[in-house]
C-alpha cells in the first residue's frame, strides 16, 4: 500500500485531500500545527471527518499536531513515503500585511522543512500548494504559467513565488522534481471561515449585511474544492510525466463577477444580502483567470464543478454543519 504524507491535513483543501486519497486506496499520514489563526474546533472537526472514512476502509490514517519547523521530522523519517503533498502554509493576504514574519516562518522557513525531508530521504514524487496570487496585477489574462510573477500585492504571494524558486533551486542543484500547484480561489464544504463564501453564507443565514470590496468590481477564477483535490491526485498519480520544477494552475477558467457570486449565495440559501459596497482592500488584485491547458496537456483533467452546483454543494453543507455544532 502507497503512502503519503500531507502536511496541512486539518486545513480545508488538507482535509479533503487526505480523504481522496485514502478512497483511492493509500496510507495517508497527516501533520498540521492546528493553529489558531481560524476555528480549531472546525479544523478538529475536519480530523474527525477524516478519521471516520480511514475507520471504513482498510488503509491507515496517522495524524501528527506538530509545526514544520520542529523536530518531528525525525521521527517521520523512520517512514518510508510514496509522496508528499504540501498544503500547510499560513493562509490569508491581507494578514500577511499584519504579520508578514508569520508568512517567513510557516511559508518559507516551512517549505525549507519539507523539502529538506524530500531530498533526505529520495521522496519520488513532491507537489505542493502555490498560488493565483503570484500573478499579481501586471500578468496577462487569462493568466498562463509563463509569466514572470516578479510583481507581487502582498508578501503572501511573495512567499508563493518563493516556494516556487526555492524548488526551481532544488531542482537545479540537487535533481529534486516537483509539481507546484497555483490554486484559483478555492471553494466548497468545510472551507475556511475568513474566506469570501464563509463570510456570504454566514451573514445571508443570520441576516447580517456584507462588506463588497472594490464596490463589486472584483472577478475570481472561483474552483471547487473537489475539482483541485482531482488536480493534486492526478499531479502525484501522473508525477512521472514532469521532469524539472514544474508549475500547473489548477482553476475553474471562466472568472466570475463578485456580484454574481453573491447573488449564487443568495439563491442557494433563499436571502436576499443588505450589500455595503466599499473600497478595495490592500493587497487584492481585481481579477484572477486561469489558463488551464498545461494542466489538461499533461494530466488529461481540467476542472469541470460549475458555480451553481459548487455553490449549493457549499450551503448544503454549511446549513448541516452549523444546525450540528455550535460554531
Amino acid at each position: 500500500m502507497p503512502r503519503v504524507l500531507i502536511t496541512g491535513a486539518a486545513g480545508f483543501i488538507g482535509m479533503h485531500t487526505s480523504i481522496k486519497f485514502l478512497n483511492a486506496g493509500w496510507e495517508v499520514m497527516g501533520l498540521d500545527n492546528m493553529n489558531e489563526y481560524y476555528s480549531v474546533d472546525l479544523k478538529r472537526d475536519r480530523v474527525s471527518e477524516i478519521i471516520k472514512v480511514a475507520e471504513s476502509s482498510i488503509n491507515g490514517f496517522s495524524f501528527f499536531v506538530e509545526d514544520l519547523n520542529s523536530n518531528i521530522w525525525a521521527k517521520l523519517s523512520e517512514y518510508k513515503f510514496d509522496a508528499i503533498v504540501h498544503l500547510a502554509a499560513q493562509a490569508g493576504v491581507r494578514y500577511s500585511i499584519e504579520n508578514p514574519r508569520a508568512y517567513l516562518e510557516s511559508n518559507i522557513l516551512g517549505f525549507q522543512s519539507v523539502i529538506e525531508f524530500v531530498e533526505s530521504q529520495s521522496i519520488d514524487r513532491f507537489v505542493y500548494a502555490s498560488s493565483s496570487s503570484v500573478y499579481g496585477k501586471s500578468s496577462v489574462q487569462p493568466f498562463t504559467e509563463t509569466e514572470s510573477c516578479n510583481q507581487p500585492e502582498s508578501y503572501y504571494a511573495a512567499t508563493k513565488k518563493s516556494n516556487e524558486l526555492m524548488a526551481q533551486s532544488y531542482f537545479k542543484t540537487k535533481g529534486i522534481n516537483s509539481i507546484g500547484l497555483r490554486f484559483f480561489t478555492v471553494y466548497g464544504p468545510w472551507g475556511r471561515p475568513d474566506m469570501a463564501p464563509f463570510l456570504f453564507a454566514n451573514a445571508a443565514l443570520k441576516g447580517t449585511p456584507i462588506k463588497v470590496f472594490n464596490h463589486g468590481k472584483q472577478k475570481r477564477d472561483f474552483t471547487y474544492v473537489g475539482d483541485i483535490v482531482e488536480g493534486i491526485f492526478r499531479s502525484i498519480e501522473g508525477f512521472d510525466k514532469v521532469n524539472g520544477a514544474e508549475i500547473f494552475n489548477i482553476g475553474y477558467g471562466a472568472p466570475t463577477g463578485l456580484m454574481d457570486f453573491i447573488s449564487e449565495i443568495e439563491s442557494a440559501t433563499g436571502r436576499e444580502l443588505e450589500k455595503f459596497l466599499v473600497e478595495a482592500q490592500l493587497g487584492d488584485v481585481e481579477v484572477t483567470y486561469a489558463n488551464t491547458q498545461k494542466l489538461q496537456s499533461t494530466f488529461g483533467y481540467s476542472p469541470k464543478v460549475g458555480l451553481e452546483e459548487g455553490v449549493s454543494n457549499f450551503i448544503e453543507w454549511f446549513k448541516s454543519y452549523h444546525e450540528n455544532t455550535s460554531n
